[in-house]
């Protein structure tokens, strides 16, 4: 019997690994692949939680566990960061060599194992591809690791097209739809009563989960847009669920504001700097309004209709469906955005939102196409360019 081939997933954030899960399960049911999961970043930090328990909670088996928050936050830590990820998943696949490197997204730290791989010439997958955020430095890690991957998964028909304009080859661009919408669809969540059980705070209605992350390009101080925030939510009365931010410069700056304001009002406010997939994925169904700027208010509250407030522009150049309200981080437009969201005229357009990320069985399209290209006469062929035409930018394959 031939050995499988072996896959290795790389995991950084909470919010990844719980996009990841179910791509990771169809893995860990091929005949043909097997899953070689690496735990890094947030995943491993005391001040992110140390959501590594979370993954060993699942049932995951975790192949390796690679600590690289060492140096601080700040631009210059970050660059250091980058450095210290690039050679530290060198060293490890040049002793565990994979037959693939699969990551997600665009955060800086994935980034570096894409560039690790790249270097040692182990071919990667890369899903969540095509999509804008100008008001992230994420913008150019995810187009950096287009270029750098064999075969690519994004999310919807308009991200396909524009990785295919980078010069991608159509048939190696698979527009699978999104694994949070997926999640979504599939994924067992909490009634109120067990949620405010699980979460030990009463969920009075209405309320809002609330997620807001630095702007990583730009120069915007995330505390004075924050606080923005904070003075419109004790405007608007809404008791608010807050997921703190993530490793970004500037996140630990807000984390401190969230932990004073949730001192200063415990009746309304609870925070978590994880509160795991189910928690979470139940508290977006059972709110009134998700805030904040994360990719999930954008990108997942569109299949359940939920109002969404994405604030500022790190989301900017998503697709923005009409469940959500684009503000700047001023508190008087926060404030309106806030009114307008709760309104039973927008409630309704929010309901009826249809959303481009429905691919149907996300993950396991995710692992055929990766079982089709590790068993191709293609598998580890040097990638040329592909000078598309304007006519062929319309096609892809699902």
């Amino acid at each position: 019997m031939q050995a499988k081939k072996t896959v290795a997933v790389v995991t950084g954030t909470r919010a990844e690994f719980g996009l990841l899960l179910p791509v990771i399960k169809q893995l860990e049911a091929s005949e043909i692949l097997e899953p070689r999961v690496i735990v890094t970043g947030a995943h491993l930090s005391p001040a992110y939680g140390c959501t590594v328990k979370e993954i060993e909670k699942s049932g995951v088996d975790i192949a390796a566990k690679i600590d690289i928050l060492k140096f601080g936050t700040g631009a210059l830590a970050t660059a250091h960061t980058v450095a210290y990820t690039i050679d530290e998943f060198s060293k490890y696949f040049a002793v565990r060599r994979p037959d693939m490197v699969l990551v997600l997204g665009d955060r800086y730290e994935i980034f570096a194992v894409g560039t690790a791989a790249a270097m040692l010439s182990i071919p990667l997958a890369h899903i969540s591809g095509g999509d804008v955020t100008k008001g992230a430095a994420d913008e150019y890690f995810r187009h950096s690791l287009t270029k750098m991957a064999s075969i690519h998964f994004p999310s919807c028909d308009e991200y396909a097209r524009r990785v295919i304009a980078m010069g991608e080859n159509p048939a190696t661009v698979h527009n699978v739809g999104g694994l949070g919408d997926e999640n979504l669809r599939n994924i067992k969540t909490f009634s109120r009563s067990r949620l405010e059980a699980s979460i030990g705070f009463s969920l009075k209605d209405p309320f809002a989960l609330v997620t807001f992350h630095p702007e990583t390009a730009g120069g915007k101080d995330p505390s004075q847009q924050f606080n923005a925030l904070l003075s419109a939510l004790d405007k608007s009365g809404l008791n608010c669920i807050f997921t703190k931010a993530n490793a970004d410069a500037g996140g630990s700056e807000i984390n401190a504001l969230i932990d004073e304001a949730v001192e200063q009002n415990s009746e309304k406010y609870v925070a978590f700097t994880s509160m795991g997939l189910v928690r979470y994925l139940s508290a977006m169904k059972l709110c009134a309004v998700v805030i904040g700027n994360s990719s999930s208010g954008v990108v997942e509250t569109p299949t359940l209709g939920v109002p969404c407030i994405n604030i500022g522009s790190r989301q900017s150049g998503r697709i923005m469906c009409q469940n959500v309200i684009c503000t700047s981080a001023d508190e008087n437009e926060i404030s309106a955005a806030i009114q307008k969201s709760l309104s039973p005229e927008f409630i309704k357009e929010a309901r009826q939102t249809k959303s481009p990320y429905n691919g149907g069985e996300t993950s396991k399209h995710i692992v055929n196409w990766l079982g089709k290209y590790l068993q191709s006469d293609n598998f580890g062929a040097p990638k040329e360019f592909y000078d598309a035409k304007k006519e062929e930018l319309v096609t892809w394959n699902r």
